[in-house]
């Protein structure tokens, strides 16, 4: 699918952001392990999502779909072993936390993903896992998938380098209460703190039993179990940046609606960033109300929200002065290495951009259109989508149904707004 973008000065109007996708991998993954049966309301359903339904089905789950809900009869502590296969397509969160399920359950199976999900590593949540008595071997690029786990983690110490992602440390706080025995969990090199905190806030709500000391040491019980439970999953701010950047870019009175500046989701941040840099956003009982005005660079440390970083790659482009973004080194590793991907995109449009090991420089430019490459990744195409809307000229982004990932409704939701975006 290719993205036609014109630019357009103003926006104007409401939306509705969709659901969390950190907020509703946790909620299925443990309502697949729970005894009885979860509501899930207004979760979000994405190629995301479905990965890790559809790895809870093949695991025993029964799962049934509203237009407004999804209702899972976990399977408790007895799992089926998958008759194929787990196609986690192109979903790294999926993937690692599930690896933690299969691991504290003892279920032998397959997992693989798209080309994408292939080259992302998994080698430091592995080498955890296997400390704590499974056996993995890879079966293409070493310490990617696709791979096999086999055994039961049992407890015990573990040492798990977290710098790459928050997600092992999740994947390990989830499984380990389902482990025969105490585990306890020494982290180096924590990242992505906030994620680590909403896996922390799951626990509480499952009155999961775990000490913590800050996010280097975690000890959680064994023998524990999971419970059916209900819950509205909160909207995604890591959705909301791209509608909330384009709206801070261009003369816009937007209202983003459902979102909560109280939930734990780390990407809430994104909100602060923007403020720094001068955009006028405000709480309103309706929703978060955005309007735009003249924005200048600034420096910004992102490691908690290295998701933020394409967008904010666009907002550096059209802020007054230089914005840096830095110690989010991490963001080479998600769908794509996002750092060198945003430059070499944004630098087809004329920007300024120069790349750092651990992020980006970003000098102001005006933006020209020009056929960008979307690189498969919801978070590029989306970004360079904005880009579009302040560019002069057309721009035309290739592998747009990457979107569908996260934000399925993207481009209706900016048509909604008055963005000039049309599919090709």
């Amino acid at each position: 699918m290719i993205l036609r973008v014109e630019p357009t000065n103003k926006l104007q109007g409401r939306i509705a952001i969709p659901a969390s996708k950190s907020h509703t991998i946790r909620a299925v993954l443990i309502a697949a392990v729970a005894d009885g049966t979860s509501v899930l309301h207004r979760p979000l359903v994405s190629e995301d999502t479905r990965a890790v339904l559809d790895a809870c089905r093949a695991l025993g789950a029964r799962t049934s779909e509203f237009d407004d809900r999804i209702e899972i009869t976990g399977f408790g502590s007895a799992p089926a072993r998958p008759a194929s296969t787990l196609d986690m397509l192109n979903s790294g969160t999926s993937t690692n936390l599930t690896l933690g399920v299969l691991a504290a359950l003892g279920v032998p199976a397959e997992l693989t993903g798209d080309a994408s999900l292939q080259t992302r590593p998994v080698k430091a949540l592995t080498d955890a896992l296997q400390q704590l008595g499974c056996a993995v071997s890879f079966h293409g690029r070493a310490g990617c998938p696709p791979l096999s786990i086999s055994g039961r983690m049992t407890g015990g110490r573990v040492v798990l380098d977290a710098s790459q992602s928050s997600q092992y440390v999740s994947s390990l706080l989830i499984s380990c209460a389902l482990a025969p025995n105490d585990t306890e969990i020494i982290v180096e090199n924590p990242s992505e703190l906030p994620y680590i905190d909403m896996t922390c806030a799951w626990l509480d709500e499952q009155n999961i039993t775990y000490k913590r000391d800050g996010y280097t040491r975690f000890v959680v019980s064994g023998k524990q179990r999971y419970r059916a439970f209900e819950k509205t999953i909160p909207a995604d701010w890591s959705s909301a940046a791209f509608p909330l950047c384009a709206a801070a870019l261009t003369e816009s009175n937007v209202v983003l609606e459902g979102l909560d500046m109280q939930d734990v989701q780390g990407d809430k941040a994104i909100v602060d960033y923007l403020r720094r840099m001068g955009a006028d956003v405000t709480e309103t009982p309706e929703g978060l109300l955005v309007r735009g005005c003249p924005l200048t660079g600034c420096t910004l440390d992102i490691n908690a929200t290295p998701d933020a970083l394409p967008a904010l790659a666009v907002m550096g482009c059209c802020a007054k002065g230089q914005t840096t973004l830095t110690n989010a080194a991490q963001a080479r590793v998600k769908e794509t290495d996002r750092i060198a991907v945003m430059a070499q995109e944004l630098t087809k449009m004329d920007a300024q951009v120069t790349e750092q090991p651990d992020g980006l420089i970003i000098d102001a430019a005006p933006l020209t259109g020009a056929e960008v490459h979307g690189h498969h990744d919801h978070r590029v195409v989306m970004a360079l989508a904005v880009a579009g809307l302040r560019a002069t000229g057309t721009t035309f982004i290739d592998t747009a149904e990457a979107v569908a990932v996260t934000y399925p409704s993207f481009v209706e939701s900016m048509q909604q707004l008055g963005a000039r975006i049309t599919i090709v």
